[in-house]
Order: structure tokens, then sequence, then C-alpha cells
């Protein structure tokens, strides 16, 4: 399965936005495509240290995900890659291809420096659990939410 990596492009959102949607934990959350939606593409497309990427198969967007390079003062001022939002189009699940976009997030975040990557993710998703337990991810902490608005 050769996948290929870039930067998602304005055009891609689309689809980004309904594979972060085509879940029972996010789909309230995420809502259809909109302005907002739009606007946040915008930010995270202008921030050096934001990097919103689609894997394709084929041409075809099939995964997404967002890395974000977080300086610290903490771990001896060391950078820090948090991984976001990432999603595999649901009939491509389980065939790998989230193991290669990790790969690939792994390598980039190596690449600038990075110390740690860490994630979150929702306390219902075993299967994600499981799967980031596979790559060597420990769950060394406690996360915790406050909604703003």
């Amino acid at each position: 399965m050769p996948v290929n990596f870039r930067i998602a492009r304005a055009e891609d959102l689309p689809l980004i936005v309904a594979m972060i949607a085509d879940d029972t934990v996010s789909a309230a959350r995420t809502g259809d495509l909109g302005d907002e939606h739009r606007a946040a593409f915008d930010v995270i497309d202008a921030d050096p240290n934001n990097e919103l990427i689609v894997a394709e198969l084929d041409d075809e967007v099939v995964g997404t995900m967002q890395l974000t390079y977080i300086p610290g003062i903490s771990r001896r001022g060391a950078l820090r890659m948090q991984i976001e939002a990432v999603r595999v189009a649901s009939d491509l699940r389980g065939q790998g291809l989230g193991g290669k976009m990790m790969e690939w997030a792994l390598d980039r975040g190596r690449a600038r420096g990075c110390a740690l990557v860490q994630l979150t993710t929702d306390k219902s998703r075993k299967d994600a659990h499981r799967f980031y337990d596979s790559l060597g991810f420990t769950a060394s902490h406690e996360g915790y939410k406050l909604a703003l608005s």
C-alpha cells in the first residue's frame, strides 16, 4: 500500500471534516463543513508550528491528522509534538494505514527535533487505545478538559 503524505490544502477540507465526523464520539462536536472549519484551516495553514496532514492512496485522501509542535521549558526546553484528530477512511480501517500514518508522523517529529510525542484519545475509544499501545505509547498521564464555550 504506497501512501503519500502531504500538507492539506483547502480543497481537502470537506473530506477531512467528513473523516473526523465519521464516528459517534466526534460527529456532534465536529458537525458538517462550515465557515468555522474554513477559518480554523486558515489559522492552522498559516502557523509554522501546525500541520494538517493528509494521507493519499492513488491520489485519493484516505487519512488525516494534525501535528502541532510545542516548545516548552520543561524537559530542558524540549520541543514536543502533539498529534490530534487521527482518522482513517472507514473502509480502510484495520489494513495498516493508521500504522503508516503514525510512523510517518513520528519520523516528522524526529526531523523537527522533537524529544517527545503526545496525544490524547477519548476514554471510550478502546480500539484506539490498543492501537497506540501497540505502537509503544504509554498511558502515562490522566488528561482533563474543560469546555470554555
